[in-house]
């Protein structure tokens, strides 16, 4: 309002002006009267012109002092300086413009105008908006039908553009999703606050569990009591409708499938999961769905990924690859995958077969010697391993894969590779078990089949660093395994740590801290004493019983000589 204020006073003003220039000039004449009325006229317009730019002096004036009033208590923030300028908000150009006031005053009007001008421009006096716009893409939208991209799992996002953070694929709100985060931080304060408390408990000489983690096991054994043993017909016409009515694109009703207790543990970990990929996608670490290949189809599979993997751009912007599942090669169609599986002569990884037994068989395989094979294997695995760096550089290693065989051919099970040199005596340097095998004992095999190859080259092996999540539980597992295996059949009264190992070529570091964690390991009189806790030998004992022989490796099934370097 201001502005237009000056402005029509600066245009009356410039229109003044042109009707004085343009009066009509008259022609004197001998007795001088014409030229006495032009002269009359003419005093009379320079009059008009002059009460004119003083009446525009006093309103621009009258403006000034109407806008300082409005903007009292306001600060703008750094203000630019600006060459003086005129009230018209134009530079000013002839004498005439600035005749109708004091050269001084109207450099100061015109400077305190060019400020309020500024000032108007200037948003830094306001309060800051949220930024989404600096950390979201608002031309996405979440893939989940129905969603409008509101909240988050983890309830403290405002938005979410992929399934994973989608409140509505996993039938809750966005408000609920708010109510389990403001829970579950009052847990985590009660927790940090528990662990504060029995911050010393880690001690050697006090290793027994508090009072409070007892009762607190008391508890979770209770609640997982009350686990209900099945659905009732009502519940089931709930879960089948369910499933009947959004099909793949919202997740199964999980509820009364097991404890209430397991539920939440499962409800924390999706929402911590998802608060991980929300970081790494503000971060750019992770792509917002056009880089990131989202599923395979592996032979008769269709699997979810969980990393991501630096396949070829135009591959990774495709969001789904098509794999053949004996020669690793990936393509885009289906299509193209049907003709090439019709051509295909592979029905087993290139290689060696050094271990068969029944389906079972492990094949060796030079990166070197196959190098195109090797790339994609480690391609493949990077989508199910976080700390997986090796792609291309495959030859200073050697591969072993492990099959399946049926009727069509050898199915990938899962491999593990090691350096062909290593200094550190490092038997493994990256192992995956496909998801599709996961849970089954495979990954067990694995393991021992890489002890075995270290017991045959007389060397005392260990997994490389760092391990991952999964790796970590396989291989703690393991370890667990082979040292009550080996108490249970240990007859003498002394024992030592370095007879383990060379028994188990498993490395003495690794045997010491899974003592600890079995709290077998104690300290009495200045010495270390290795505890054999027969109730967890009996309890071993059950789950192989229960178990079977059906996931083991048989040494005598190995045909396999050490290689002799490169």
């Amino acid at each position: 309002m201001r502005n237009f204020a000056i402005n029509t006073l600066a245009t009356r003003f410039e229109t003044s002006r042109l009707q004085t220039a343009h009066l009509p000039r008259r022609c004197s004449s001998s007795d001088g009267t014409e030229d006495s009325d032009f002269s009359t006229d003419l005093e009379h317009a320079e009059a008009a012109e002059r009460a004119h730019k003083r009446s525009n002096t006093r309103l621009t004036r009258a403006s000034l002092r109407l806008s300082q009033s409005s903007q009292d208590g306001k600060q703008g923030a750094e203000r630019d300086e600006t060459p003086p300028r005129t009230p018209t908000g134009n530079a000013p150009s002839s004498e005439s413009d600035i005749e109708a006031s004091s050269p001084k005053e109207d450099e100061r009007l015109a400077k305190e105008l060019s400020l309020k001008e500024a000032a108007a421009h200037d948003l830094s006096h306001r309060p800051k908006r949220r930024r989404f716009h600096e950390s979201y893409n608002f031309n996405m939208k979440c893939p989940t039908p129905g969603c409008n991209s509101l909240g988050h799992l983890t309830g403290r996002h405002e938005r979410h553009f992929s399934i994973s953070g989608c409140p509505l694929y996993h039938n809750l709100s966005a408000d609920e999703c708010k109510v389990h985060a403001t829970t579950r931080d009052k847990q985590a304060e009660e927790r940090a606050l528990s662990h504060r408390q029995d911050e010393n408990r880690h001690s050697t000489r006090n290793q027994a569990p508090t009072e409070g983690q007892l009762r607190y096991k008391d508890k979770v054994t209770e609640l997982r009591r009350k686990r209900n043993s099945g659905l009732n017909k009502e519940q089931k016409d709930k879960y089948t409708e369910h499933r009947q009515s959004h099909g793949t694109s919202r997740e199964p009703l999980l509820e009364n499938i097991t404890s209430d207790y397991d539920l939440e543990l499962f409800r924390k970990a999706q929402a911590r999961a998802s608060d991980d990929l929300e970081k790494l996608r503000l971060a750019g670490q992770v792509s917002e769905g056009s880089n990131m290949i989202k599923t395979i189809v592996f032979g008769r599979f269709e699997l979810d990924t969980w990393y991501h993997s630096p396949y070829p751009e135009e591959y990774a912007r495709l969001g789904r690859l098509y794999m053949c599942e004996f020669c690793l090669k990936y393509m885009k169609s289906e299509t193209i995958l049907r003709r090439h599986m019709a051509k295909c002569v592979w029905k087993h990884p290139p290689g060696d077969e050094i271990y068969r037994k029944g389906n079972i068989s492990v094949f060796e395989v030079d990166g070197k010697k196959n190098k195109i094979y090797c790339q994609n294997l480690c391609l493949l695995a990077k989508l199910f391993l976080d700390h997986k760096t090796l792609y291309y550089d495959v030859e200073p290693f050697l591969f072993y894969v492990m099959t399946e065989a049926d009727n069509t051919g050898c199915h990938l099970v899962g491999y593990f590779s090691k350096e062909k040199n290593s200094f550190l005596n490092y038997n493994v340097s990256c192992i995956l078990t496909m998801p599709q095998y996961m849970r089954q004992g495979y990954g067990k095999m694995l393991i021992d089949f890489s002890y075995l190859l270290s017991k045959v080259e007389e060397k005392v092996g260990s997994p490389e660093r760092p391990l991952s999540d999964l790796g970590l539980i396989s291989y703690r597992s393991y370890w667990k395994d082979v040292l009550l295996r080996y108490l249970n059949n240990f007859q003498g009264k002394e024992i030592s740590i370095k007879e383990i190992s060379q028994e188990t070529a498993v490395n003495p570091v690794d045997i010491v801290s899974t003592l600890q964690s079995l709290q077998m390991l104690k300290y009495w009189k200045g010495k270390h004493l290795v505890l054999k806790r027969q109730d967890l030998i009996d309890d071993w004992k059950a789950k192989e019983t229960k178990r079977g022989n059906g996931k083991t490796i048989d040494p005598t099934a190995l045909k396999w000589t050490p290689p002799k370097g490169t």
